[in-house]
Formats: structure tokens, C-alpha cells, sequence
């Protein structure tokens, strides 16, 4: 025969072109391709007995084959829906093969892949086989929302088939197997069926979406708070699904799980009810962070809400509110007609509850960038109020030396209103002067992010004096938004300073009147006195006016002593102590000798026990025991000695004067070092104004001596036991980085 005959008429596929499809031009293409592909030429051999390529409709041949034809070339005829349900398998792995070239990023899913196509393939084998004009089945229903869910579009849905499509073709070229007459047609027919069920269903769950979104978009157009924008999401939801008898949002809160918003059934019965996190089916869902369905929720035991548990209650679908990786809550919906939710409702309430969990996050946001702008506008109020009332001149400058914000201290000094100053820059301002000493120094403070304090300037023409600051203004990851200036007027303290410096130098003066024009006549007079005790000529009563005036020159020299040693601690020098090798009882016993002879009428007992050699001044440790000496003859009882003990320990030696007598009073004991405290005189009313003839700078000075040594003093006063001044003195001094 001199033309091709294809195994379906040329009366058949133009009807079936006129019919449509998806796919009808591309196969009627494919269909004249192989017929002129397949004409006898010159009486070449075909190749294989069926077309080359995967490409080409493998359906045809070139004209009518005799039996013998048909087993020498291998081919066979069959029906279409067996060899679908025989080779299901190997089609559907090309299919994931070529799904994966398309969708590189979901290639480790093959699951994700396949999803309902074995289904859809039985389904197709179904309708091959018995034809029906309807899709009973769901699947195509169910498929259309899987690809919704995961993001498809209207033209990868439709490709996916094509794709199915070429792979059976493929798939059959590959086994040599052809369709029986019509077989290819019905084959067609029932996947352009399918089809046009997946991309109906689609388009209209697609739909249904978006205009479900839009109203939450016009939902929350105004901005509503967090307390009355999860109701308003939830009555969009509850208006978009028949079958929705109620729903809400349980949030969580800390370590709970609270319903925040209902609508519907229950809904005030619902709200602010709280649960532990992980506890009944909500629990559930937050911990798997997976849409979880319930049947029955009303004799479900995972139920905990008492609200799911109504009687007639079905249905329960529950789906994580998840922002990244963060848990907000819960949202789920409820049906009493219903004991599963539809695909297309399932798909509504997740994507629903995406767009409802970015609203959430937003006014989240939202209410804290509320609150972090009334806080920084209570913290400006407060700032500009502390400005206005501080006797400080204050200004903040930005990293161009503009003003920011200057308040009305400051802005007097340079004669312009706060207002003037606002957004112009420092030498705009300020004197030229200014300009040249000040600007170095705020840009020194900004590039180095180092404080420049207490520097002192004058205004021309102004007699006062000011002291400036300058400080950086960080921001919290410690980079340097501007400056602060801070000025001070220091003419008052300027002029305290140099009355300050007056009476210090007067107080020098004094000192070196005391020190020098007063001990020589002292010396005078005691030398003299000296001299007429060696006279054999003196009468007893001339003898005994010599030693009044020997013990009163001594008494005097003490008292300069004090009188120069507290002045030195107080102008900060402290006092000077020459350290070198002692021991300390030599030196303890000359002294008392020297008091003996000044007090003959007293008693005093000196004991002395260990090692008492250390390093020490002796001039120093002598005027110590002297006025701790003096101090217990003064306050103690008359009749009754003065006990000096001398210890050595391992690390120091421990001085101690004992006494008997009235107590310290307990009051004085927190003041007793202070210089020009007296202790009450322990004497008879004839004595006492003889015994207070003290300027009280002794213990005073006996604290300054052993602390310039690294010691220390204790007291113990009672009326039983008397009045004890311990001293410890170290036998070497301890610093700072010994310590």
C-alpha cells in the first residue's frame, strides 16, 4: 500500500482534536510525524518495527502487519489500562526521574514526589477500562491540593502531567507494546479527564484562598491590637468553611498554652482557658509541629480543652502557628457534620493560619515598637526635663559637630536660644577662639571614643571661668553616635581655691613659727633650767620652782610636736617615719626613764618578753609610748601604776599601756582617734582642771604613727579591769602588693 495507515483513523483524530484537550495539537502532531517518518523507502527495512526517539508517537505504524510481521519484529498489541496497572512501578520512576530534573530542591523527597500519582494512575487504568463521563473519586481533588500547598502553580500542575503523559509513551516505545485500536483514544480522553478535574479543582482552592486572604488583609487594614486581631482572623476563617463550627488560637504564654481568641461554638466558654504546654491534643500538635486530625473529639482521651469535648463534636483539625523556628500557639477548627475535613477546607485553614501567624508576629511587633516609642518619648521628656532644671550648661552634638539638643544654661554663655542652635554646627556658634581650642577635642572624643574632662576656658570680655567635659555617646554595639558637653561656671570654686590657698600658706608660716621661733627660746629656757640644777646654792623651794619650769618646757615641746605632726597629715603629706634596726625594749625603757623623771610621783611597771627586734623608727615608737604613757597617768587612778608590757611574737611585737581608773565612756570609744577629743579626767574636782591641760591630738597622733608603720591600735575599757591600748606593730612594713 502506497500510503501509512495508523492504528486510530484520521476521522478519529480530528474528532478528537475538535473535542480539545490539553494535549490534542501536540498529539496530533506527534501522530502526522510518524506516518511520514514511517513510509516504505525503497524497501528499507523499519528498524525494530517501531518508530525511533522518544519523542515520536509510538503508537503508529507504517501500514496493516500480517502475523508473521508482528513475531518477527517483537511487537505486540495490549490494552492500555493492563499495561498501566503491569508497569506502574517503571513509570512512575521515569516520572520521578524527570520530576527531579524540574524540581531540583525537593529531589531528596521522593515521597513528596509521587504523593497521590500511584493513585492517579489506578484511577486512570479504571476509566480506560469502564469509561465513566464522571470522576468519582477524589484523588484528582486531593492531588490539586497537595500541589497547591507546596507551592505549584497553574502551568507546573498541567506540565506534571505532560510529563506523565511522555512517560507512558516512553514507557510503552520501550517495551515494544502497542495499543489496541482505540485503546490510545480512551487512554487520552481519561487523562485529559483528569486533568481537567486537577486543574479545575486547583484554580478554584486557589481562588477560594486568595479571596480568603484578601478579606484578612482588609481584616487587620487598621492596624488592630493583639487583643482583637486573633477574633477577627478567626471569623474570616470560620465565614470561608461551611463545615467550620468553631475555631480558635491558643497561644503560648510562658510555659502554658492559653486561648486567646474563639468563634463559634463555645467560643466564651473557650476563652482564657489555659493548659500546660504539652498536655491534650493542642499539646500535641506543638509538640510534633505538624497538622494533626481528630474524628471524634468528643470521646477522643488526647482531648483536654473542655470545649472540644461537647457532645456531637467531630471532627478536629489543629495546625502549629510556627514563625521560623519559634512557636506561637495553636489554631484548630471544629465540625459537627463532619468527621474529616475536606482537602480544600485542610489546605484553607493552613494557609490561613500562616497568613493569621504573620499578623500575629506583626502586631506583636508593632505593639513593641509602640511601646519602645513611648518609652524613648518618655525618656526624651524625662532627658529634656532634667536639661531644663540642672544649673549645668549640657548640649549632645552629632558625629558633624551639629547640636542635637542644648538646653538653656548652656545656650546663655554663648548669648543664642536653645532653639537657635538646633541643627547648626559648634563653629557656627561659637567664638572663633572656642572654635580652635574645642574642636580638636570633640573630634579627638568621637574618632577615639576617649573622654576629655575638666578643661578650663574663659569667655573674652567675661570675668567668670568655666570647666568643660566631653563625652562620648555610644550606641549598644559601642559605636559612636556623637558627643555630650558638659560646662560648669567654676568662678566660685576658682575663688574658694584661692582662699584656700591663703590659709594654707598662712598655716605654713605658722607652722614654721611653732617649729622654729618657738623651740629655740624653749630650748633656752630649758637648758638654763638644766644649769641651775646643778647649782649647790638653790633652797628647796628655789630647787623645786627649777623643775616646774624643766617639766613645763617639756610639756610645751610635746604639745608643738603634736601641733606640727597634725598639721602635716592634714595637708596630705602624712607623717614622716624613718624606719631602721631597733629593738624595741632599749627603746621603751629610755623613754620611760625620760617619763620618770618628768612624773617621780607615779608608778610605772615595765615587763618585756621574746624577740623585740624589728625595724621600726625609735623616735617615733618613743612618741607613741610617751602619749599613751602620759595619756594613762593623766586618766588613771593615782595611787595605782602604770603597766607597760612589750611582747614578741612571730611577725610583730605587741605594745600594750594598762591602767586603772573610770572607763572610756562607750560613746566616745567610735571617736576616740580624732584629733581634739579629750577623755573625761579620771581625778577629784581639785585636780581636773590640772588634768585636762591637754590639746587632745595625742592618741590622734598615735594612730597616724602606727598606721604610717602598717600597725594598728585596739582599746579595752571596763571598770573591772581598767583601760588597756594595745599596738601592733609589724616587724617589717606590708604594701599594697604584698597584701
Amino acid at each position: 500500500m502506497a500510503s501509512a495507515r495508523s492504528w486510530t483513523s484520521e476521522r478519529t483524530v480530528r474528532r478528537r482534536a475538535a473535542r480539545g484537550g490539553i494535549h490534542r495539537a501536540r498529539i496530533q502532531r506527534r501522530w502526522d510525524e510518524a506516518r511520514r517518518r514511517h513510509r516504505p523507502q525503497n524497501g528499507s527495512e523499519r528498524r525494530g518495527g517501531r518508530p525511533q526517539g522518544l519523542g515520536r508517537p509510538v503508537m503508529l505504524e507504517t501500514e496493516p502487519r500480517t502475523a508473521g510481521d508482528k513475531e518477527a519484529s517483537g511487537a505486540r498489541t495490549l490494552k492500555t489500562a493492563a499495561f498501566l496497572r503491569a508497569h506502574q512501578e517503571e513509570v512512575l520512576e521515569d516520572w520521578q526521574r524527570a520530576m527531579r530534573t524540574l524540581h531540583v530542591g525537593h529531589a531528596a523527597q521522593p515521597s513528596w514526589l509521587l504523593d497521590h500519582m500511584p493513585q492517579l494512575l489506578d484511577m486512570l487504568a479504571d476509566l480506560i477500562d469502564h469509561g465513566p463521563d464522571e470522576i468519582l473519586t477524589t484523588v484528582p481533588d486531593e492531588h490539586a491540593m497537595s500541589r497547591l500547598d507546596a507551592g505549584f502553580d497553574l502551568g507546573q500542575v498541567a506540565s506534571e502531567y505532560a510529563l506523565l503523559r511522555k512517560c507512558i509513551l516512553r514507557r510503552m516505545d520501550a517495551e515494544a507494546a502497542y495499543p489496541a485500536p482505540g485503546e490510545l483514544e480512551r487512554m487520552e480522553d481519561a487523562l485529559d479527564r483528569i486533568v481537567t478535574r486537577t486543574v479545575t479543582s486547583f484554580s478554584q482552592g486557589r481562588q477560594r484562598i486568595l479571596q480568603a486572604l484578601d478579606r484578612m488583609t482588609q481584616a487587620t487594614l487598621d492596624s488592630p491590637s493583639m487583643a482583637s486581631l486573633p477574633s477577627r482572623l478567626l471569623t474570616v476563617l470560620a465565614e470561608s468553611a461551611l463545615s467550620v463550627d468553631s475555631a480558635a488560637f491558643v497561644l503560648v504564654e510562658g510555659d502554658a498554652l492559653v486561648v486567646r481568641a474563639a468563634v463559634g461554638l463555645g467560643a466564651d466558654e473557650a476563652l482564657g482557658v489555659s493548659l500546660e504546654r504539652g498536655q491534650g491534643f493542642v499539646g500535641e500538635v506543638l509538640r510534633q509541629r505538624q497538622p494533626l486530625t481528630l474524628r471524634s473529639a468528643s470521646t477522643d482521651p488526647r482531648v483536654a480543652l473542655p470545649t472540644l469535648k461537647q457532645e456531637g463534636l467531630r471532627a478536629v483539625y489543629g495546625v502549629p502557628l510556627l514563625d521560623g523556628d519559634q512557636l506561637l500557639g495553636v489554631a484548630y477548627m471544629c465540625s459537627r457534620t463532619a468527621f474529616v475535613f475536606s482537602e480544600p477546607d485542610a489546605l484553607l485553614f493552613r494557609t490561613m493560619a500562616q497568613r493569621a501567624t504573620a499578623h500575629l508576629v506583626q502586631a506583636r511587633l508593632r505593639a513593641r515598637e509602640r511601646q519602645a516609642h513611648a518609652d524613648a518619648q518618655r525618656s526624651l521628656a524625662q532627658l529634656d526635663a532634667l536639661l531644663a532644671s540642672t544649673p549645668l550648661g549640657i548640649a549632645q552634638l552629632d558625629r558633624e559637630l551639629r547640636f542635637v539638643r542644648i538646653n538653656q544654661a548652656l545656650a546663655d554663655i554663648d548669648g543664642h536660644s536653645p532653639e537657635a542652635h538646633l541643627g547648626r554646627r559648634f563653629r557656627e556658634m561659637a567664638p572663633v577662639t572656642a572654635v580652635g581650642t574645642f574642636e580638636p577635642m570633640f573630634r579627638r572624643t568621637i574618632e577615639t571614643g576617649e573622654p576629655v574632662d575638666a578643661v578650663e576656658f574663659t569667655i573674652p570680655g567675661d570675668a567668670r571661668t568655666f570647666q568643660a567635659s566631653f563625652h562620648p555617646i555610644r550606641t549598644p554595639d559601642q559605636g559612636v553616635l556623637g558627643l555630650s558637653c558638659t560646662v560648669v561656671d567654676v568662678s566660685h570654686h576658682k575663688q574658694a581655691e584661692a582662699v584656700l590657698q591663703r590659709a594654707v600658706d598662712f598655716r605654713e608660716q605658722l607652722m614654721a613659727v611653732l617649729g622654729h621661733d618657738l623651740r629655740n627660746p624653749l630650748n633656752a629656757i630649758n637648758a638654763s633650767a638644766f644649769q641651775l640644777t646643778r647649782s649647790e646654792d638653790l633652797t628647796p623651794p628655789e630647787r623645786r620652782a627649777v623643775d616646774r619650769i624643766r617639766k613645763a618646757t617639756a610639756r610645751m615641746g610635746r604639745m608643738i610636736t603634736d601641733i606640727l605632726d597634725f598639721a602635716r597629715t592634714r595637708l596630705g603629706g602624712g607623717l614622716p617615719v624613718a624606719r631602721q634596726p631597733m629593738d624595741f625594749v632599749e627603746v621603751c625603757q629610755a623613754t620611760l626613764e625620760e617619763l620618770r623623771v618628768s612624773a617621780p610621783e607615779r608608778s610605772l611597771v615595765f615587763e618585756a618578753s621574746g624577740d623585740t627586734r624589728g625595724n621600726w623608727d625609735p623616735d617615733r615608737v618613743s612618741q607613741v609610748l610617751g602619749n599613751l604613757v602620759a595619756n594613762a597617768i593623766q586618766h588613771g587612778q593615782e595611787d595605782r601604776p602604770v603597766c607597760v608590757t612589750v611582747r614578741g611574737e612571730a611577725d610583730e611585737v605587741v605594745l600594750k599601756v594598762h591602767n586603772t581608773g573610770e572607763p572610756i565612756a562607750a560613746e566616745l570609744m567610735p571617736r576616740l582617734f580624732d584629733p581634739f577629743k579629750n577623755m573625761p579626767a579620771a581625778a577629784p574636782p581639785q585636780d581636773v582642771a590640772r588634768k585636762k591641760r591637754s590639746l587632745g591630738l595625742g592618741l590622734y597622733i598615735v594612730s597616724q604613727i602606727v598606721g604610717a608603720h602598717g600597725g594598728h591600735v585596739e582599746v579595752r575599757s571596763n571598770r573591772d579591769q581598767g583601760t588597756t591600748f594595745t599596738v601592733h606593730w609589724p616587724r617589717t612594713l606590708t604594701t599594697l602588693g604584698d597584701a
